[in-house]
This record gives C-alpha cells, structure tokens and sequence, in this order.
C-alpha cells in the first residue's frame, strides 16, 4: 500500500485539519470531525448540513462555505458519521429557522440522523431530511434500503443550497431538495480498485483487460463486468441506462455531471464527455449545464460516473447561482 499518510488511524483527522489550515472560511467543531462554515450559523438562512464516510473528497467537506452546505460530518473512512457529530453539526449551523440535512441513501448514515433529529426535536430545533438516492445500478426492492447516494448528491445540495442562500423557509428549502432529488439519476464504472487505509488491501479484483459497470463509492459490486469498452461506447451503455430509467424529452433542458472517481486524468474524463455531449446532442436533449471533474471519489479508485438532472427553470436557476468552497466554485 503506497499512500501519502502518516498513520492509517490519524489520516482523516490530519485530512480534516489540512484542509482547515488550507481554507481560512472554514472552521472545525473541537474535538470531532465536523467541518463548518466559518460565518456559521448564518443569520436568517436555513441551514443545510450533509456528511458521511471520509475517502469521497471533496465531498462532503469540500462543498462547505458561501452558497453551498454550513455544515459536513465526516466520519472515518467510508464509515457513517456518529450521532453526536450529526447533533453538534445541527447545533452549529441552526439560526432559528431550521435545519435541513441532505443524506445519502446509506444505512448507517440515516439511523444516525435520524436519531439525532430527534435528540435535537426535544431541544426545538426543527430539522428535515432529504434522502438522494440516484444510482442506477441498485434495483429498488422492499428487503434492501434501495438506491444508493452518489455523485448526484452534489447536484442535489447545491440545488438547496441555492434556495437557503435566496431566503426560503426549510420547507421550501427541502421541497427544492426533494424535487432535485426526484430528477437526478447515476451510473458509474471502476477501471481498478480503492484501498481502504485501515484494510491496506484492494477491496475487489479486475484483470488488465475488465472494468466493472455500476461500481459503487464504496467499492460495492456492480452490475456487470466487462472489457474495457471505448469512451464512445461507454457513454452509450450508460446514457442508455439512464434515459431508461428517468426519461428526458426531447427539447428538455438537463445538467450533465461527469465525476471522476479519484485516479482518473482529467483528460480522460473529458473524452468521456465529449461523447455524452455528442450523444445527447442526437437525442435533441439540451445541456443548460456540464460539470466533468472530482466531485465524489472514492479514494484512488479509478473510473467515472455520469449524472443526469431535469431541470426546471427554478431548479436551473437555483443550479446556477453562485458558490464559492475549496471544492466547487461557480460564479
């Protein structure tokens, strides 16, 4: 295992405090692994908080700041956040009109804010919850907790953020929140495996030739292993499986987000685009926005998602409003 640490055990409280001591709006509850905007709470505005395991980077903590999340839990490496970081994260970012959090459609990670949305029920704190759950790759059946978060959830918060940012109530704020969340779909693929620090060993196997369709952040199995296919076909298998999944007309406005897994150059994720935009654009489907880069990773995994978001002319709107955070600028 080569990585640039100093102890397995320490390596996300030396990431959180790294990213302290590189980004002066941000600021860290003592003695957790929260990251909270340094303004927070922000006088009159909803407040929205996100979190889950550390290895995503820059989600969660590197969407906190100005249009953006007041809050991240980060718990250890792809490990839920505990009840008491979710609490002090509420605590930290509530200005009187509520709370809303943004959670990825994990076990643990919702058991955890839900119990500490009714710890903070009893103080009057009122709080909402979101769940993203925008993977293609997991069938919804009623013995599993369904469709995985992923890279959509970006698309999701910043959606909200938006809303909390221009002064609406948490119901509003959370309605905005559901209904990205309603419209936005994943699929993603791994090229070669993560390491998890504490594990020091691959989580799953790929021979030279095999890449792994629906792959998901943690390394879960996917829905298919294959041959390594051209960016050229590869957007076609998984436009194919997103448009099949969530529709989109032709004449509609959509948000297309290609994300790069953690060890995939910038200028293969491009490539990759290249072919989505060009797909899309045979199918007459409009792109309002692109966004190709890192966004949720999963540690050195190699390989790519692409997302997909209807939108609407608030939704546009709210997607388009300005954000400045070390992991995601727009203005």
């Amino acid at each position: 295992m080569k990585k640039i640490m100093n102890r397995p055990d320490e390596a996300v409280r030396d990431m959180i405090e790294g990213m302290r001591l590189a980004n002066p709006d941000i600021r860290i509850l003592p003695g957790t692994s929260v990251i909270v905007r340094k303004d927070a709470p922000v006088a009159g505005k909803v407040g929205i908080i996100s979190g889950g395991g550390s290895g995503h980077e820059p989600a969660h903590g590197g969407f906190v700041g100005k249009g953006m999340l007041d809050a991240a839990c980060a718990g250890d490496v792809f490990t839920s956040p505990s009840v008491d970081q979710m609490v002090k994260a509420i605590r930290a970012v509530d200005a009187g009109r509520g709370v809303l959090i943004i959670a990825k459609n994990y076990t643990g990670d919702n058991l955890n804010f839900d119990m500490a949305m009714e710890l903070l029920e009893e103080e009057g704190i009122k709080t909402a919850k979101v769940k993203v759950h925008d993977d293609t790759a997991v069938e919804e059946s009623s013995d599993t907790t369904g469709r995985r978060g992923v890279a959509g959830t970006m698309l999701v918060q910043k959606v909200a953020c938006a809303c909390a940012e221009a002064g609406g109530s948490l119901e509003e704020v959370q309605e905005a929140a559901q209904n990205a969340a309603d419209n936005v779909r994943t699929i993603g693929f791994a090229l070669s495996p993560c390491i998890i620090p504490a594990v020091g060993k691959p989580g799953f196997f790929l021979g030279d030739e095999e890449m792994e369709l629906g792959t998901g952040i943690h390394g879960e199995a996917g829905i298919r292993r294959m041959k390594v296919d051209t960016a050229h076909n590869l957007a076609k298998i998984m436009l194919e499986k997103l448009l099949a999944d969530m529709p989109v007309e032709k004449g509609e406005e959509i948000c297309v987000l290609v994300n790069g897994m953690g060890s995939t150059p910038l200028m293969e994720l491009y490539i990759l685009y290249r072919e989505v935009h060009m797909a899309l654009e045979e199918k007459e489907i409009r792109i309002a926005k692109a966004y190709v880069g890192e966004y949720m990773t999963s540690l050195e995994m190699a390989g790519a998602s692409v997302s997909i978001m209807k939108l609407d002319e608030r939704r546009k709107r709210f997607l388009l409003a300005p954000a400045d955070t070390a992991g995601f600028r727009q203005f």
